[in-house]
């Protein structure tokens, strides 16, 4: 019989960008569901926030952080961030955050790993990571299991 379960995590940043590996946290609600064989997908709410998939190597970390941060550099210009002409949702706290959403266009907003005989189907040093790209805050992060 197919099961669907949904849960929420709640992830904080100290700085952006940061990588910030959610691996046992999904693989501990991977093994309190019961299911056996299917998909688990990690999805982001947010449009300036990732996931991905990669190694959990300090030295690769910083190379990731430095990549992104050279691709789109919180100091560019980005008319995102010219609050005298933006109008489009514009909220009361919002900040300049063009670079962030340029660096998350280079990222996946989920992944999805299959399920098998109960354990996630990861290669040696695959991690899970969210991946903050604006600035410390609650970050929302759904967990959607589907299988039997």
């Amino acid at each position: 019989m197919m099961n669907s379960l949904l849960s929420r995590l709640v992830i904080e940043a100290t700085r952006a960008p940061e990588f910030i590996d959610i691996t046992d946290r999904v693989v501990d609600y991977v093994r309190e569901s019961s299911v056996r064989n299917g998909l688990v997908c990690v999805f982001s709410k947010h449009t300036t926030a990732a996931i991905k998939i990669n190694e959990n190597e300090p030295l690769l970390i910083q190379d990731m952080e430095e990549l992104l941060t050279s691709v789109a550099p919180q100091d560019g210009t980005y008319r995102h961030n010219d609050f005298t002409v933006r109008t489009i949702n514009m909220t009361d706290e919002e900040c300049p955050n063009g670079h962030a959403h340029c660096q998350q266009l280079f990222l996946p907003t989920s992944e999805t790993i299959p399920l098998i005989d109960g354990e996630l189907q990861f290669g040696r040093w695959q991690r899970i990571f969210m991946i903050e790209l604006d600035r410390p805050r609650p970050r929302e992060v759904l967990i959607s299991i589907m299988g039997e």
